[in-house]
Parts: C-alpha cells; structure tokens; sequence
C-alpha cells in the first residue's frame, strides 16, 4: 500500500458520515426538488449544513452546497469529477457527447477545436446575420396586453440559432423542431425513466431521434459547400494535431449547441425582460443608451457601449440561473469539510443555491444590479459564488456568444416596444427541468 493510500486509511476513521434523510419510498424527494428547490435546498443547508445525501429520481444523491463546494467541483484539481457520468445520468439519452457530458482529455481535445468557432472574429461574423434576423423576427410582434414573452422569444433565439449556427432558416419544420428540443430537456429529469409511450422519457427519445435525423440530413451539404456558420466552422475545424471531428461528433456537438444556444439564452432573456418590466427605471436607462447608438443594428464594437443591459443581465443571471444545478459523478474517493464521499456518487452543487445565499448578497431576493459596481462588489467575496456559465475547464464554451445575443435582441427591443407588468405580478418560475416562466410571462407590450 502506497504512503497515500495507507494515510487515507488512517484518516477515514475520522471522518463525519454525511448526514441525510431519503423522503418517501421510490419517489424519495423528486417532487420537493423539483417544485420548490428554493426552500427545500434552503432548510436542508440549515439543518444538514454542506454536504448531505437524499434520495431523487430513483437513486441516491449527495447535495454539495456553497461556493467552497463550486469551487472544488469546477476546478476539479484532482480530475476526482466526472461531468459525463453526473449529467448521464440526467440527459446523455438526449445529448449523446455534447461537449458538457465529455470529461478530461477527450473534453480538452474536443473544445480546443471547437474554440475556433468562437472566437472574436467568429463572434462578429454571427452577429452581423443576427442583426436582420432579429428585426425580422420582432416585426411580427404586436402589441398585447397579455404578449407571452416566453414563446415568442423561444421562437425568436431557435430562429437566431439556426440562422447563425447552420446559415439556414427553418422552414414547417421549426414548430417540431422546437418541441423536440424541450422535449429532450425535459425528459432529463422524468420520474419514470423508461420509455413508456406518452412520458416524458419516451417524448425524450423521439426528440433526440427527430434532431439525429435533421442534422444528419443536411451534413454532405454542408460538408461539400461550407460557409461561415457554425456548422460549418465545425465541418471545417482541426485541433493541433491535424484531426476533425467525425460526423457523429458534429451531429453531436450541433444538437447540444443549438439547445444551448436557445435554451439557456430565452431562460436568460425572459428573466432579463421581467426584471426591466419590473424595474421600469432600469428599462428607460437601458432604452436610453440604445437609442444613443443611433441605429436599431448593433456592431460586434459597439457591445461595450450599452452597460446597464450588460449589468442588468448580470443580476438576472443571478437571479435565475440557466442551469440551476450540476450533477458530477464521482472517481475517486473525495473528502470534503471533514466528510468522506465515496467514489462511485452522484454528486450535485446548485449555483442557484449559491447565487441567493444571504452570506454573501445583500437583500439577495431583491434586483439590484449595482451590487456588481464599485464600491460594493459583492460578486467579489468569493471567486465561486456567482457562476451563471459554470466554471473551470468547463466553462460555458458559447458564452460570449450568449451575452452578445442577449444584448443584441434587448437592443432591438428596448428600440421598438416599452413593456410592463402589474406592480403586483411576480413571475411563476418552473424548475422541473431548466427553469421557464411557468405562465409563459405574460407582459403589456407598447409600440414605440
């Protein structure tokens, strides 16, 4: 036995068992998690503390809560992690070796190819399509007292999407493509994870083989005549040592991107939108840089000139994190504030849990985005307690691409509409799978 080894079995002795309770038999507690995670993560910090285990979703799982435990788990030092046997677990059904469920060297390989597709030059070429496709898109927007922003601009960013990463609009099929990427989404989190005809798992698994087909189709086309898109720059991509991706690595990576690129980015935009209709002061210092731009388009340089959107978003992120919870497998026996978790667990840190912790965010229900101004700086306490596009090795790799596709279609919004709520609204959110308006976001919508 090596010095490590026969020192580990000195100290496990030692150490804590990892509090916990299961809730009830089979279902355990799936339904607290996912119809009121906010308070049921809450009482469990208080009353377990960092680390403790429950049962969900048919299996047992240890929460890892706080920005000490992001910390340990994004930067992953000791490779002790696994993201493709964590979120496996939840979605590989659905997103087969998307660039998220890759681990370590394979995972490096494959985003240091796909970089190319993101960089400045690449960015500034996206956006320049982006800029029409997004007044095309709010031209059929009409004025409504109820105007659901959630649907119309989940239609919007799938339509931005396809034309950005694939230099094609949808055509009849967009509805269906639309429907097959929520479905896959949230199949990831069915109690019954079989595919049982009607069930969300089966609704999965249809949806994950409609986009199989879809990208599958168009790949000679793109192959034989690539353009700037992203499809395109991943047809094209080679890493250093001269390789590409397959077909299946393209078609891949495309499914994940796409629902990345659209998913994350109307979760991102509809708790913006509120938060402006909530807070029309916000909303009139937003339009007010907008306009004094001069044009309705925005450059790729100009991204810089509209801070209070960039600082309005920052706190919508915290506010609703796009991907509230990240589960992890672990590899090897890991030991964590005095407790030992075995290899072999599934693991969970919450940045939603993290991003409302009153230990480090003053009034953290409230909208305050200049509590990312100096002086105050809260986001600065702890390099891990804000973390809306993950971290370490796993960064969110579109996520520049996010925040410049957020301020443009806020850009040309904030130019043609004011919008609303009632003083008394409060936004339903449903976090059974990512987190949506769970009423659609219902907003009184004025033509300027």
């Amino acid at each position: 036995m090596s010095s490590m080894k026969a020192d580990a079995a000195v100290r496990r002795p030692a150490l804590m068992k990892i509090p916990g309770h299961g809730g009830l038999p089979f279902l355990g507690e799936t339904l607290d998690i996912m119809f009121h995670p906010a308070e049921y993560l809450s009482q469990r910090y208080a009353e377990l503390g960092e680390v403790s285990w429950t049962s969900a979703y048919g299996t047992r799982m240890v929460f890892l809560l706080g920005p000490d435990a992001v910390q340990m788990v994004l930067q992953n030092r000791d490779q002790a992690f696994s993201n493709s046997k964590g979120w496996d677990f939840f979605i590989g059904r659905f997103f087969t070796r998307g660039i998220m469920l890759l681990d370590f060297d394979e995972h490096r390989w494959h985003r240091q190819i796909m970089q190319a597709a993101f960089t400045k030059k690449a960015l500034a070429s996206y956006l320049e399509p982006m800029n029409p496709a997004i007044a095309r898109g709010m031209a059929k927007w009409r004025p409504d007292d109820k105007f659901a922003i959630l649907s119309h601009v989940k239609s919007l960013t799938l339509d931005l999407a396809t034309e950005v990463f694939m230099g094609a609009k949808l055509g009849p099929e967009a509805d269906a493509i639309n429907h097959a990427f929520v479905d896959t989404v949230r199949a990831g989190t069915s109690i019954i994870r079989y595919p049982v005809p009607g069930l969300g798992w089966h609704k999965g698994l249809k949806g994950r083989a409609l986009l199989e087909r879809f990208f599958r189709e168009r790949l000679p086309a793109k192959r034989a005549n690539p353009g700037s898109d992203l499809f395109s720059q991943l047809c094209l991509a080679t890493g250093d040592d001269g390789q590409s991706f397959s077909d299946e690595d393209i078609i891949n990576h495309m499914i994940f991107l796409l629902m990345a690129a659209h998913d994350t980015t109307t979760i991102t935009l509809c708790s913006l939108l509120y938060q402006l209709a909530r807070h029309p002061e916000w909303q009139e210092k937003a339009r007010a840089e907008s306009l004094a731009l001069g044009h309705r388009d925005l450059g790729y340089d100009e991204l810089d000139q509209l801070p209070t959107i960039g600082l309005c978003m920052k706190e919508a992120l915290r506010m609703i994190a796009p991907v509230p919870g990240m589960p992890r497998r672990t590899v090897k026996d890991v030991e964590f504030k005095g407790h030992l978790i075995p290899s072999g667990t599934l693991i969970s840190i919450n940045p939603q849990f993290t991003h409302h912790m009153p230990e480090y965010w003053t009034l953290p229900e409230r909208f305050d985005p200049t509590r990312f101004l100096e002086p105050r700086m809260e986001h600065k306490q702890h390099s891990y307690q804000y973390v809306p596009f993950g971290g370490g090795a796993h960064m969110c790799i579109g996520l520049h691409f996010a925040e410049m596709q957020v301020k443009a279609v806020t850009h040309h919004l904030l130019q043609r509409f004011r919008w609303t709520v009632d003083e008394s609204y409060e936004m339903p959110v449903d976090f059974r799978s990512l987190p949506v308006p769970a009423d659609g976001l219902p907003v009184r919508l004025i033509a300027l």
